[in-house]
């Protein structure tokens, strides 16, 4: 099996440092994924994707984990809390939708999610924890990779990985905050650094990047071999472009930025759409956040049902 998963692991053919497109529910779909890609994101994740609709063949879920091939990497990301509905679902993914790895979420704080003893309450459940990334790596032949939380309970990111340390787990990435924090406050970078006396894959740190400083803050403290970008990248999906420069961040104007979100919203409608329309809402206002007209465009933003009505509040 280790040998196995060696043979197909692309984490170890990256550049370091690796600029990942963090996993976002709601948020990292494919047109999302794509405008990172062609900003130069090292490694793409898709939606939160739950284990057991797979297992009970949920035609939308299916729907969130179709990609383009010039978004590989790409990996798909599992949550759940039974390791018999991961073993189903993992085989399904590996031979059904061919994705370059297969990563299993320890890190979200939502209560819906949460109630199902799943994503970060998972880390706080060694023996199940363990239990599932088993039945992961023993259904597939792709690199797995975790995404958890600096501390969720009494439980560290530290105790959860002396816990699996004799797994083969390819790459981790750390939301440096707990799950008390949330998605603010400081971002514990001594435990990062502190998780490679446990874990020899590749490390990403997460939280609290926003521009080209924060990046290579949070890398220089932490001593990660990558990072995951996912609020930062909100509205500013060139932030990928921007870390990886030696030069210092243009500031870009209006006009490219209209540009660069009717490009997406129009990738948003051939992929899905008028509710490809609807989903971008959101992305078009992060997008215009920081303009001088900014209160104004969102008003109209927000209520935008096609392609034209996008370009007529845009011009």
């Amino acid at each position: 099996m280790k040998k196995c998963q060696a043979n197909h692991n692309f984490w170890q053919k990256l550049n370091k440092p690796i600029y990942a497109l963090a996993p976002m529910a709601g948020v990292t779909d494919s047109a999302f994924r794509q405008i990172c890609k062609s900003f130069g994101a090292d490694v793409v994740y898709s939606e939160m994707i739950s284990a057991t609709a797979i297992v009970y063949n949920s035609k939308k879920t299916l729907e969130l984990m179709r990609f383009d091939k010039k978004e590989r990497p790409f990996v798909v990301q599992l949550f759940g809390s039974k390791p018999e509905h991961f073993a189903l679902a993992v085989k399904f993914v590996t031979n059904k939708i061919r994705p370059d790895g297969i990563d299993i979420n320890f890190g979200c704080p939502v209560k819906k999610v949460a109630k199902q003893g799943a994503g970060a309450v998972l880390m706080n459940d060694l023996k199940l924890a363990r239990e599932v990334i088993k039945a992961v790596l023993g259904n597939t032949n792709l690199p797995v990779s975790l995404k958890c939380r600096s501390q969720v309970g009494q439980v560290t990111v530290l105790d959860f990985l002396k816990k699996i340390k004799d797994l083969p787990v390819a790459a981790l990435m750390i939301h440096g905050r707990s799950l008390a924090q949330g998605h603010s406050g400081s971002v514990d970078w001594k435990i990062i650094r502190e998780a490679r006396k446990y874990f020899s894959g590749i490390i990403l740190a997460n939280g609290g990047v926003k521009d080209k400083k924060t990046a290579e803050e949070l890398l220089l403290n932490t001593g990660a071999d990558g990072l995951g970008i996912g609020q930062g990248a909100l509205g500013k999906p060139w932030i990928f472009e921007e870390v990886k420069s030696p030069q210092p961040p243009l500031s870009r104007g209006s006009n490219e930025i209209f540009e660069i979100m009717l490009k997406h919203a129009s990738l948003a409608y051939r992929l899905k759409g008028k509710q490809g329309i609807t989903e971008m809402r959101k992305h078009l206002c992060w997008y215009v956040n920081g303009m001088k007209n900014a209160g104004e465009l969102r008003r109209e933003l927000v209520k935008v049902g096609s392609m034209g009505d996008i370009r007529k509040v845009l011009t």
